[in-house]
């Protein structure tokens, strides 16, 4: 009862309304996979270097057939410029082979992001090998970057890297800021007109109710982040797809190091078609925004992902494999004979 109680303080929005359609909800929770049979999902921000293989695994059985994974913060400040340098290189390598032996194709954005843009000297040195990984296989944007505490640093790296984002004609993913979020938005969308950047080039992300109209209305994608007790519960974003349609709009799960749920997606789709929104509106906001603004990158092919992807659990990325001990590897193959 306690537990239930504090959930309702942290997020209201997730248990208002009448018995039924409390009722219901914990149906959609219960069965959320008999409502999204034969779909697939483009999960373009979820952070899966924090996650582990049943979550791959879970991704996979749900319909999520391809992810785009963007550079983050871990949780705790990077000491030196070797540790950005590992970290750039399993999203275009390890990451990417992992996601891929579940049958889940991997793409990333390459940034600074905005929080330890304030460690100006590391920042520097951030800034020169980032042209370095911008024009890597698999990198769909530059991302993902923007404002937290809305300081002058911030708001410096994140204008040079829409200036790299434009030299290398990539997409931009925008963080805006969890305090002061208007004003964060506005700011984010004004910069990047500043810099010439059309509109359709940049996803701004993580919107609420408060922001959404002007971010549509001026012409940018407009994504959301479906994220327990903060950001956007999936309920309310039912209510913003009824109000708004679904042209530029995309969801998301920025599932991470923190409490996340990496099918938010899924079970968003879900509660879409049980609260009568169309197959076509669920498509456009799980699984088609996303693949049009991130293929303006020249890097998505959807015949990769669209198609059964073919799995072989036996092949290894530097020595290394997913498998362990005595487990013998999942391989998926179209032959008649079997060997």
């Amino acid at each position: 009862m306690c537990n239930k109680h504090s959930e309702i303080q942290q997020n209201p929005s997730h248990f208002e309304g009448s018995a039924e359609e409390k009722v219901t909800a914990q149906h959609v929770q219960a069965n959320f996979m008999d409502y999204i049979k034969d779909m697939k999902f483009f999960d373009p921000h979820i952070h899966m270097t924090s996650r582990t293989t049943d979550d791959y695994q879970a991704l996979a059985d749900a319909g999520v057939v391809a992810i785009i994974e963007p550079a983050f913060w871990l949780g705790q400040p990077r000491t030196g410029l070797a540790t950005f340098k590992d970290y750039f290189s399993s999203l275009v390598g390890w990451e990417r082979f992992r996601s891929s032996q579940f049958g889940i194709k991997h793409y990333c954005t390459i940034g600074l992001n905005s929080r330890e843009a304030n460690n100006e000297p590391l920042a520097e040195q951030v800034m020169e090998i980032l042209p370095l990984y911008l024009y890597k296989e698999g990198v769909v944007g530059v991302g993902e970057i923007g404002f937290d505490d809305q300081t002058p640093a911030e708001e410096k790296y994140y204008r040079w890297q829409l200036d790299l984002a434009k030299e290398a004609n990539l997409p931009v993913q925008v963080h805006t800021p969890h305090r002061d979020k208007r004003k964060g938005t506005e700011r984010s969308m004004a910069i990047a007109l500043e810099h010439g950047i059309a509109p359709n080039m940049v996803i701004i992300d993580h919107n609420n109710e408060e922001t959404v109209k002007s971010v549509l209305d001026q012409g940018f994608y407009a994504a959301f982040t479906i994220y327990p007790f903060t950001k956007m519960g999936n309920e309310r974003m039912v209510e913003i797809v009824k109000q708004y349609g679904s042209e530029r709009i995309m969801i998301n799960s920025a599932a991470d190091w923190g409490i996340s749920d990496p099918l938010a997606v899924a079970k968003t789709a879900a509660l879409m078609k049980m609260k009568g929104i169309s197959d076509h509106d669920i498509k456009m906001v799980t699984y088609q925004n996303a693949i049009d603004a991130f293929a303006q990158s020249g890097q998505i092919n959807v015949e990769d992902f669209e198609n059964n992807t073919v799995i072989d659990q036996s092949k290894t990325f530097n020595g290394n494999t997913i498998l362990r001990g005595g487990q013998q590897p999942r391989i998926d193959k179209n032959a008649i004979v079997i060997r």
